[in-house]
């Protein structure tokens, strides 16, 4: 199938939200729309409205109030299937030839339903470890219990969360993810195949040019929402850790918001909060920091800190979940084990100004090196590859599973 031909209908968990899986897919429309590819997304938005701009069409589907709230910036509309008529009519009015959605949300399940009843192909991006969200929430949910037991709930509500959320990417025929560890996870549990689906960065956006700070306290940042799943309150720990080792001349700014925000203000002694940052003033934030630490163990792929090595910041993060697979050990950053490890590579920093002026320079060079052109153009190749397989298969050409 030719490239141009193929057509595309995007079922996003988020557009406009400030996160991951949302800025990856307005990049996936524009992509679309620079190469005039033909592409319907759908999306949950603040209002109903049908719009076109040049070979993109987009459907904005306002969430009504039958639901729940998943944290301050995301929900579950219960009642979203109740438009499935009128989507579904312009879906198989675009004709398209795959339905690609981002996970079990809302407009997801939407998405899913439609490519059922339409026959057609239906694919999935993993985005977020949803098993560990309900691992970390349930056991901030049961904090009054004891240690032993707050462990146990969390690792019953995130055996039961990881094996609905497989089941459900069993029903999709061809699946990506932003990391190799959970390409392979997910080939293992689904039988399907998956394709690696990696992030890029707007490097003209992410600058290290709009640093404008002269002082000489060392900035030490987190950028992300403030909840259990983050693991934010390791923030606190880190700053008690640098403290007890002797350092004084550093400062945390924080950028977001959530639930855990009022805590980490009362933990924490020499830390800035900015509230959530977007635009120009979010890329300036980057650019000022010296170091971001990034204690979250459930990202999988974790998008800050591309945007932090953009900005000619290194990165720390933990040895659990993609942000690993992003930072070069020693070169763009460090990965750590344990608390104690946040604060010794911190430390280094502080004391070794030329590793981290070089840093800084290896941290950049790395995100020139990413291109979201090149990512699309990856998942187009392997849509054009499963389709081309699958209508084998359908006429009997090829007699064996697609993958």
């Amino acid at each position: 199938m030719n490239r141009t031909d193929l057509r595309v209908a995007f079922f996003p968990d988020a557009y406009y939200e400030v996160d991951g899986v949302a800025n990856t897919s307005r990049q996936f429309e524009a992509f679309a729309r620079r190469r005039g590819l033909p592409f319907l997304v759908v999306h949950a938005g603040p209002r109903n409205e049908v719009a076109s701009d040049g070979s993109v069409k987009r459907i904005q589907i306002r969430r009504g109030p039958i639901g729940f709230r998943l944290d301050r910036a995301h929900s579950f509309d219960l009642a979203m299937l109740t438009r499935l008529g009128k989507v579904e009519e312009q879906v198989d009015r675009f004709k398209p030839d795959v339905v690609h959605i981002t996970g079990p949300s809302d407009i997801g399940i939407l998405g899913a339903l439609i490519a059922h009843r339409l026959h057609i192909p239906l694919v999935a991006a993993w985005q977020t470890n949803l098993h560990q969200y309900a691992r970390s929430r349930a056991m901030a949910a049961t904090s009054f219990l004891p240690r032993a037991w707050r462990d146990g709930l969390g690792g019953i509500a995130e055996h039961w969360s990881f094996r609905a959320t497989s089941r459900f990417y069993r029903i999709p025929r061809l699946l990506f993810a932003p990391n190799p560890e959970m390409v392979n996870l997910l080939r293992c549990v689904t039988g399907k195949p998956c394709f690696l689906m990696a992030h890029s960065v707007d490097t003209a956006s992410f600058h290290p040019g709009l640093r404008s700070r002269s002082d000489s306290v060392f900035r030490i940042g987190y950028v992300g929402r403030m909840t259990p799943e983050k693991n934010v309150r390791a923030l606190a720990q880190i700053e008690s850790e640098l403290i007890s080792r002797g350092q004084r001349n550093f400062g945390f700014t924080i950028v977001g918001d959530g639930a855990e925000r009022e805590w980490l203000e009362r933990h924490m002694t020499n830390a800035e909060f900015t509230g959530q940052l977007t635009g120009s003033e979010l890329a300036r934030a980057f650019a000022n920091l010296d170091v971001l630490v990034s204690p979250s163990e459930t990202e999988t792929f974790g998008l800050v800190v591309l945007e932090a090595l953009a900005s000619g910041v290194p990165a720390i993060v933990t040895s659990r979940g993609g942000p690993k697979f992003t930072v070069q050990p020693g070169k763009t950053g460090f990965i750590a084990e344990n608390i104690g490890d946040f604060a010794r590579h911190i430390a280094a920093l502080m004391e070794q100004r030329e590793l981290l002026a070089a840093m800084r320079i290896s941290a950049r060079e790395h995100a020139l090196s990413t291109s979201w052109d090149r990512i699309f153009d990856g998942m187009y190749d392997a849509y054009d590859r499963y389709l081309h397989a699958a209508n084998m298969v359908r006429t009997g050409v090829l007699d064996i599973a697609v993958g």
